[in-house]
């Protein structure tokens, strides 16, 4: 692969995968608060949040860093009173308790609405509204977590990229195939991709601070005990259920803890990574092989985003588990024919789980995940891989990944707005 491919790929990487405090999408609202705030240059006495119906439905029920609140309102509270824009999706990093009483008392003392944007351009899109006494500023996040597409003080333009506001620019400039994202993980200098080994040691830190703590279900938790009292064994396999499951277990419940996110996803990146780490630590793997097998992963989940969308009705939990098992049937000495197997026996699996919103629960999707993408390596490292016989599988791959998002991102658009009606309309 040439150098200037290579180059663009590990940029391409390097920006979808990053660090983050919380849920994505809570986090991005207060990021597109503080920044409102900034530009006003006092704190709102009204805040008007309008969003997408995929951004209500991920931001409904999770927990906020620091505060164990669930919602949006705290959210956007910390976000005006304590949230620093140039942080990205460490926005609200400096939420403290005394912060979070302050931003108590602000929810009382000040007029936030939050609705739904029935015609946003995207499914990525965030708007808000923050006035004072005398001035009105306008922001627009759309198509990234972190992506500013406008912003105006009294109607004055500081920035208007809204042309932009349907692309949400995924690197489509990289084109990537499996068997390309195969060749830059297994060839590239390891120089080049050791950087990947952060995501490892972040994602690992935040499983380790779940098991010393009840987060959310304990999923984690509960796998891991059960290791311990011999219900499931002391394996790989359970191990990585249960550190993967922790650590989301931990950032859905609203812990102060950094991840390493994937596509503006931190159960993305937890799921693409920490699979790995434990199959690679269990099996005594070197640096160099543990960092290949988490390029192979999060690349892998990388390109199935870009054809699916940062936010579908599909849970991200599929996309991130097919990386995950790509990167251990590589540590397991497959080769590009067994990665594809993996890749195929994945999407024959649990295709069709849907996102219904992120919230504790989460775990227990990552835990389906991690379970299946182990499975599905196990089956590739035999030869055994659903074929064009079955389902949506393709005997090409790619086109088989390609069925995968057409599914998630059109296929699935109906069952988007039923999950919505049903989750706003419970009886509490």
């Amino acid at each position: 692969m040439k150098q200037e491919d290579r180059i663009k790929i590990v940029e391409l990487i390097k920006r979808e995968v990053v660090p983050a405090i919380g849920c994505t999408e809570p986090i991005a609202v207060a990021l597109c608060v503080a920044k409102a705030t900034e530009e006003l240059g006092s704190l709102p006495t009204h805040i008007d949040v309008y969003l997408s119906a995929n951004m209500l439905k991920n931001a409904m029920g999770v927990g906020i860093p620091g505060t164990q609140e669930i919602g949006l309102p705290m959210a956007v509270a910390l976000g005006a009173t304590i949230g620093e824009s140039s942080l990205g999706l460490e926005v609200l990093k400096q939420t403290t308790s005394s912060a979070v009483e302050a931003a108590h008392q602000y929810l009382v003392e000040t007029q936030i609405r939050i609705q739904l944007k029935a015609e946003a351009c995207d499914k990525l899109y965030i708007e808000v509204h923050a006035k004072n006494e005398t001035d009105v500023v306008e922001a627009i996040i759309s198509g990234q977590h972190t992506h500013f597409i406008y912003l105006a003080k009294n109607g004055v333009e500081l920035l208007n990229q809204e042309k932009t506001c349907l692309q949400g620019d995924f690197g489509q400039e990289v084109e990537l195939t499996l068997e390309r994202i195969y060749e830059f993980a297994t060839t590239a200098p390891f120089a080049e991709l050791e950087f990947i080994l952060e995501a490892a040691t972040l994602n690992k830190q935040a499983a380790q601070e779940a098991f010393s703590q009840n987060y959310g279900h304990s999923i984690g938790k509960m796998l891991l005990m059960g290791s311990q009292h011999n219900l499931l064994g002391d394996s790989i396999y359970t191990k990585a259920l249960s550190y993967t499951s922790a650590a989301c277990d931990a950032r859905m419940s609203g812990a102060m803890v950094t991840v390493m996110s994937n596509s503006g996803s931190g159960n993305q990146g937890i799921s693409a990574t920490l699979p790995i780490v434990i199959y690679a630590q269990e099996q005594n793997k070197s640096k160099e092989e543990l960092a290949r097998a988490l390029i192979l992963s999060h690349l892998t989940a990388i390109y199935i985003k870009q054809s699916l969308g940062r936010l579908s009705a599909l849970c991200g939990c599929v996309v991130a588990a097919t990386g995950a098992s790509c990167g251990i049937t590589y540590l397991m000495g497959g080769g590009y024919k067994e990665i594809s197997y993996a890749t195929q026996n994945m999407i024959a699996n649990i295709t069709g789980m849907l996102c219904d919103g992120a919230k504790p629960s989460c775990s227990m999707k990552v835990a389906t995940g991690v379970s299946t993408a182990i499975l599905s390596a196990m089956m590739a490292m035999e030869g055994k891989s659903a074929t064009s016989a079955e389902g949506i599988i393709d005997a090409d791959v790619n086109q088989t990944i390609r069925n995968l998002t057409r599914i998630g991102s059109s296929g699935m658009l109906e069952t988007d707005k039923v999950v919505l009606d049903i989750m706003t309309h419970k009886t509490k």
